[in-house]
């Protein structure tokens, strides 16, 4: 399948004529046409997800299925976690590195049963990572289909405290028993749906996918009760829950241990691509670590703004934002290990006007997503 920077033709979403009805503003994102905010703001928007549901359409995020015999096999060739220890009806976070350690994607795997796994993919490097997986399966010699069911089918986000409750009286599956990262089969609102419990908001919340045709009733039927929320108000939520976006806070020049994401890296497993190089990088530990910042009044940071300490520069803002819940400025980004602790104080270079910063813990604001099943 061809990329949208192949083709120059610009992809929709089933859901795209629901948010041209809204009056939301459409942006270009990774070759989609995508809603960046509605009427009501992206404020509004990220206040609605704090304090009681949202909306989302992630049908730009791509949807492959490994199926075969050897499904597992090559999803834990391709992926830094030991998928062996992920349970049917359980998703995990993981990420892809090439040889040198560098991170290729993050992603999401969904173990549906012996010999099918559901990866989510970022919009921008669907085509790219579905090359990569067919490279690895075909170095190694598996036996692997892999099936990009993306657009034909819609992902809806539905985040917030009252998330459940919104779901719930569609959905024919009791939702209040389903642990973080753990999904289930059910119809949503009369449409077949995979059901998990997963997100990006640092709240509760779920992910339903339901095939095309369905997509408008679906989230016809969601709107009651929540605030359609587009892509400023998932960047806001996201940063202020100290999650790195790929293209942003981690790519190719960055790892897993430097981007605090040495948690879904499994050396205990005897090999997996960057394997190697990743042993290395632990044993020696990282040389900088991706930071969360609280920034004095000013210019919102954005992503190059030099960080700096005094007049040297030590990193770069990799995220940055106004933070809807702190009512503060915030940033990302990278700086010597040695001046990763909380409370170093450092600036930002902003227009060529310094603003003070701090380094603080990430998340900025605690996440109340629900906790994962014990194993």
């Amino acid at each position: 399948m061809a990329s949208p920077s192949d083709s120059m033709v610009t992809l929709t979403t089933p859901l795209n004529a629901v948010h041209r009805r809204l009056n939301a503003r459409m942006v270009d994102f990774a070759g989609w046409d995508m809603p960046v905010q509605y009427p009501t703001g992206i404020l509004s928007e990220h206040r609605a997800v704090r304090t009681g549901c949202g909306l989302f359409d992630l049908s730009h995020m791509g949807r492959v299925y490994l199926r075969g015999k050897d499904a597992l096999a090559l999803a834990q060739e391709c992926c830094t976690r030991d998928l062996s220890t992920i349970r049917a009806g359980e998703a995990a976070y993981s990420v892809l590195c090439n040889p040198e350690g560098g991170i290729l994607d993050d992603v999401i795997a969904y173990v549906l049963g012996e010999g099918e796994i559901l990866f989510v993919f970022n919009a921008s490097n669907r085509v790219s990572d579905v090359a990569w997986f067919a490279e690895q399966r075909d170095c190694v010699g598996l036996a692997v289909d892999l099936v990009d069911r993306t657009l034909e089918t819609v992902l809806i986000g539905v985040q917030g405290p009252e998330a459940q409750a919104v779901v719930q009286k569609l959905c024919t599956a009791e939702l209040d028993g389903l642990p973080g990262y753990a999904f289930t089969r059910a119809d949503v609102a009369g449409a077949p749906a995979l059901v998990s419990r997963t997100g990006y908001t640092g709240e509760d919340g779920f992910e339903v996918m339901v095939d095309a045709d369905a997509a408008a009733d679906v989230w016809t039927n969601l709107m009651d009760g929540t605030c359609p929320c587009g892509l400023g108000a998932r960047d806001t939520l996201r940063t202020e829950a100290g999650f790195a976006l790929y293209g942003h806070d981690i790519d190719r020049t960055t790892n897993p241990y430097e981007a605090r994401l040495g948690w879904v890296v499994s050396l205990v497993k005897s090999h997996f691509v960057g394997r190697e190089a990743l042993s290395r990088i632990k044993s020696a530990g990282p040389a900088r670590r991706l930071v969360g910042l609280r920034v004095d009044a000013g210019s919102v940071p954005r992503q190059g703004f030099p960080i700096v300490d005094g007049a040297a520069p030590v990193g770069a803002v990799t995220s940055g934002t106004f933070s809807p819940t702190l009512r503060q400025n915030i940033a990302m980004g990278y700086v010597p290990v040695d001046r990763s602790a909380p409370g170093t104080r450092l600036g930002i270079e902003m227009r060529a006007r310094p603003a003070g910063a701090e380094v603080v813990s990430l998340p900025f604001v605690p996440h109340r997503s629900r906790p994962r099943a014990k194993m």
